[in-house]
């Protein structure tokens, strides 16, 4: 019996078999732990108070069947024989105490195993099992077999005969058994019956040494006495070959390339018992590829190798060589693309076919010329002007030249040649694309180096240079073909200036003034350079700008300006600019005369040149005032005997004013910021001669002088008033000039009085005066020359509802009392 391994397999059907019942009452219970096919083995626990068990098995189908048996107080397990095979029974067990009385009792269930199985035959086909056969048993569902040598046992459940375990040794000896299972276990093994498994395939190694043999060998198997190999087209055709031999090795000749054989061998024994076969199918290698040709792609530098299929060619591999050079390509079809060829080389084509089985041998290598390199160290020169040479380096493989020029309007041409050089013509300010090809039979070689080579630029056309301040010159010029940039120079004054640009203008600055310069242009390419042999162009810088020294005033109106002179040939302008207009005054000299200024203006006076080259900048302005203009009106007011308002009209740029009466008596003087000033300390009745003075806010003075001024006649003096009767009253006073005449009003409530006696005489009489009123009372001269005097003074005259006596109260400190016709009365003055 083999180990807990095969123990292990039916554990499951043992436990389906258990049926354990227990006592509801006492806990007692019973359990199998083996079943035979004539045997049960059952178990129990020791149940309390229990001197001895006792186990009844009663067959369920059989009539008559039954077995007891009795255990003591010790066992607990035991065993029921003599049972039928694959029969039910109904298994009571009792616990039982000392008196015979049954303390607990439980049953169970059980079934015997199946009959013990008869083994008829056991023998051996393949090398790793055995085969059984045997006659069935009633009531088995399945049979164990079991393989056993010295070292092993193996184990195989099957549901029928014949049956086979696997997993053995070649030719090794087994002894082998045979159990039936049910549902209630596994019977006791068969007897057993001994059986050898054959030998062990040999493992076979092939190879195709050539395209028509193969190669057969193999490691030596265990107690083999000879091996036998047959060889046969595995598609059928043909005969088959057999060779017999105790060596490990054989070769097979003479056969098909490429041809897919199959080859199978086996050993024997010395009892000529052959073992397992062993089955290999391998090819022959290929025959080499016939009719090779060769295509050459020169665009791509690449070739296209195509030949003949070689029958059983599994893959092709082309080879071109070129010195120590190998370039290479598989494929599986009958062609393939070698690419990455080098320009100027010959390369010697080779193709190889393979297969499982190995390679043929290389076919006859084919020539292939490339086409050639591109020709380099390229060098173009310009000899001279308008002739281009192109050189090149001899190209190997080359067989002749072509250079392609094309200019950028468009224009081609080419030079075919044998030798290393071409000349062209060439055009000032082109650009010229050059290519040189090499050709052989293969074909043109791959485009090199391109190269741009750009004739100088011509000299611009159209050139005019003109002058627009004192110090730069504006150039223009036509396009020319060619130019990337564009130099104008000018020279002169011992100076060169120069101004790059792209455009075709330039503004030369920073030149001297009133100078002659020769402007000559070039036009610049980044490949060539320049052509330097352009023609220039005189031009001469405007006048430079005057510089005022001085101005001086000549007259009232009249302005002289003085400026230093720095050209050769120039007309100065001085021109005088101010709110009110221009003034202008011209000279090829260093000074000029402004004429006409108005006064009380201010002026900003300036120089500028001219020449046929153009016009200076205007000079630093100087700026000019002229004197204030003299009031056009002034007017004499006498405000009182010695007090006189003078008022005149504004003087265009006056700020102050300073007036002056002057006599032989004294002189009165104002110096005011407006246009009226008061004088006091007037002499009445005096000739006055009267100036003005107009003063800027600079300080520059107009003396103007107007007509006389004659002061008024003095006031009378001593003024008195004397009544006559009740309506009349006689004034009197002291005349400062018998030459002057006066005239006397009274002024009242109820009415206005005058009187103005003959020339000499010093009183007045005014009558038919209305009485209880109060007057005023003034003596003023009278004269041809205007209106009457208001500032002579006043007196007061009360007449107190015509009683006698009349108090008159002068406003000052003086109170002079009169007695006249018998009547008094006061007089205040002011």
């Amino acid at each position: 019996m083999c180990t807990a391994k095969s123990k292990s397999i039916f554990i499951g059907l043992l436990f389906n078999c258990l049926d354990v019942i227990f006592s509801a009452n006492t806990g007692f219970s019973v359990s199998i732990y083996d079943v035979t096919s004539r045997s049960i083995c059952l178990r129990w626990p020791k149940f309390s108070g229990a001197s001895s068990y006792r186990v009844r098995a009663t067959a369920v189908n059989t009539v008559g069947h039954s077995l007891l048996a009795h255990f003591s107080d010790v066992t607990f397990k035991g065993s029921l024989t003599s049972l039928i095979p694959n029969t039910n029974y109904a298994i009571l067990a009792e616990a039982i105490d000392k008196n015979g009385i049954i303390l607990a009792e439980t049953q169970i269930m059980q079934s015997t195993a199946p009959d013990i199985p008869v083994i008829d035959q056991a023998y051996s086909k393949v090398s790793n099992s055995i085969t059984v056969e045997w006659r069935p048993v009633r009531g088995a569902t399945s049979y164990l077999m079991t393989a056993q040598d010295r070292d092993s046992c193996i184990e195989t459940v099957v549901t029928k005969s014949p049956g086979t375990v696997m997993g053995l040794k070649p030719a090794t000896l087994y002894r082998i058994t045979i159990r039936s299972i049910n549902s209630g276990g596994k019977s006791q093994p068969s007897p057993f019956r001994k059986a050898k498994t054959v030998l062990a395939a040999p493992v076979l190694s092939v190879s195709s040494p050539s395209c028509d043999s193969l190669a057969v060998s193999w490691k030596a198997v265990y107690m083999a006495a000879g091996f036998s190999v047959s060889l046969m087209r595995s598609d059928g055709l043909g005969r088959m070959l057999k060779e017999n031999t105790t060596n490990t090795s054989l070769i097979f000749t003479n056969l098909d390339p490429g041809t897919l054989y199959t080859i199978k061998a086996y050993a024997w024994n010395v009892d000529g018992i052959p073992g397992d076969d062993f089955t290999y199918n391998q090819r022959t290698s290929p025959n080499a590829p016939a009719d090779v040709q060769v295509a050459f792609n020169r665009g791509a530098l690449r070739a296209v190798v195509s030949w003949m299929p070689a029958e059983g060619a599994l893959i092709y591999s082309v080879t071109a060589s070129s010195g120590l050079l190998k370039l290479k390509c598989n494929t599986s079809s009958a062609s393939c693309v070698v690419s990455s060829l080098q320009c100027s080389s010959e390369y010697y084509v080779s193709v190889t076919a393979y297969n499982d089985a190995g390679s043929s041998k290389p076919t006859d290598a084919v020539s292939l010329k490339t086409i050639p390199c591109a020709p380099v160290n390229i060098s173009i020169e310009e000899d001279e002007p308008g002739h281009l040479l192109v050189s090149w380096s001899s190209v190997d493989f080359g067989h002749y030249y072509v250079v392609f020029v094309k200019s950028d309007d468009g224009l081609e041409v080419h030079c075919n040649t044998s030798h290393t050089q071409c000349h062209f013509q060439s055009d000032c300010g082109f650009t010229y694309v050059i290519s040189v090809f090499a050709y052989n039979k293969a074909g043109q070689s791959p485009l090199g180096d391109v190269f741009n080579y750009t004739t100088a630029p011509c000299c611009p056309s159209d050139l005019r240079a003109t002058a627009v301040s004192s110090h730069a010159v504006q150039v223009t010029w036509a396009a020319v073909r060619g130019a990337e940039l564009y130099q104008t120079r000018a020279a002169g004054g011992g100076g060169l200036e120069l101004c790059n640009g792209t455009a075709t203008a330039c503004t030369l600055s920073a030149l001297r003034c009133d100078t002659r310069y020769n402007v000559t242009v070039y036009a610049f390419s980044e490949a060539r350079g320049s052509n330097m042999s352009c023609a220039s162009k005189p031009v001469a810088t405007a006048p430079c700008s005057p510089e005022i020294k001085n101005i001086s005033k000549e007259a009232l109106s009249v302005i002289s300006v003085h400026w230093q002179s720095n050209n050769e040939e120039a007309t100065y302008i001085v021109t005088a600019r101010g709110e009110a207009g221009l003034w202008h005054c011209t000279s090829s000299g260093s000074s000029c005369t402004l004429i006409n200024l108005p006064c009380g203006s201010t002026f900003s006076v300036s120089a500028i040149a001219r020449s046929p080259a153009g016009q200076s900048l205007p000079s630093y302005s100087v700026p000019l005032e002229t004197a204030p203009c003299c009031p056009s009106d002034l007017i004499l007011t006498q405000v009182t005997e010695s007090v006189t308002n003078i008022s005149w009209s504004v003087g265009m740029g006056a700020q102050t004013y300073v007036t002056t009466l002057e006599s032989p008596k004294g002189q009165a003087k104002c110096h005011t910021l407006q246009n009226y000033c008061l004088l006091g300390c007037i002499t009445c009745g005096t000739n006055y001669t009267v100036s003005l003075k107009a003063i800027s806010e600079t300080g520059l003075t107009s003396s103007c002088t107007y007509q006389g001024y004659s002061s008024s006649a003095c006031c009378p003096s001593g003024v008195k008033l004397y009544r006559l009767s009740n309506n009349a009253i006689r004034v009197y006073w002291r005349a400062s000039d018998e030459k002057i005449n006066y005239i006397t009003d009274l002024h009242g409530s109820k009415g206005n009085f005058t009187c103005s006696p003959s020339l000499g005489l010093s009183h007045c009489d005014i009558t038919e005066i209305p009485c209880g009123d109060v007057y005023m009372v003034v003596v003023s001269p009278v004269t041809d020359k205007g209106p009457k005097l208001t500032f002579c003074p006043k007196k007061i005259y009360s007449d107190y509802n015509c009683f006698p006596s009349y108090n008159l109260t002068p406003n000052i400190d003086t109170t002079v009392s009169c007695h006249f016709s018998n009547l008094f009365w006061k007089l205040r003055w002011n």
